[in-house]
């Protein structure tokens, strides 16, 4: 059986061996199931930093699956954060919105998708299996009181990317060249191919 060292170290050589493309695709991908998380999550404990950013999301998605007029608002979306109070590297002074899950996910896959370089991704990939995440994977539709098994949560979600990576991977020839743009209907057709299964939270 694989241990989840043996799965992280997976993950990571197959977003090194993708395609910049198939990166941006991925880390979108992961982003958008830690978003519709984080907004299924009770008004209370939602973050409005974290939800600010559903439209620099969307953006990425229009980007990575063909379409590069989105390169600019995807652009200014990370402009805007690095400028603000939220881009710094001192959490014991400034704000930590942007460590959260999602949040963090999300300016990754911008980047991700910008820029193609293998850690973006890799990041993204490291949001998933943050603590708070993994404990509502393991929590899922258990009873009260029933074990929380984050150990298999963690293994879970790494073989779910794995599997993510192999539905990608089935469409590099198209998605290298999505950075240039597609045909509406390529796009279209792989919105469904891949958006959907990708943001798909089971």
């Amino acid at each position: 059986m694989d241990t989840w060292q043996d799965l992280i170290a997976l993950v990571d050589a197959r977003l090194e061996a993708a395609s910049h493309s198939e990166r941006g695709v991925f880390a979108a991908g992961v982003a958008e199931r830690l978003m519709g998380w984080h907004e299924a999550l009770p008004e209370d404990e939602q973050a409005a930093f974290t939800l600010g950013l559903r439209p620099l999301l969307n953006s990425v998605w229009e980007g990575v699956l063909g379409d590069p007029e989105v390169h600019t608002a995807v652009n200014r979306g990370l402009a805007e954060y690095m400028l603000s109070d939220y881009c710094h590297n001192d959490r014991l002074v400034g704000p930590e919105d942007a460590y959260e899950p999602a949040a963090a996910a999300t300016l990754n896959a911008a980047y991700a998708y910008l820029f193609g370089c293998t850690d973006f991704a890799v990041w993204a990939s490291r949001r998933a299996i943050d603590d708070q995440h993994l404990e509502h994977l393991a929590g899922a539709g258990l009873e009260d009181g029933d074990f929380l098994d984050t150990d298999k949560a963690l293994i879970d979600e790494l073989k779910r990317q794995l599997r993510d990576l192999d539905l990608i991977a089935a469409r590099s020839t198209e998605l290298r060249h999505t950075y240039f743009g597609l045909p509406i209907l390529t796009s279209v057709r792989l919105r469904v191919e891949l958006r959907t299964p990708l943001s798909r939270r089971g």
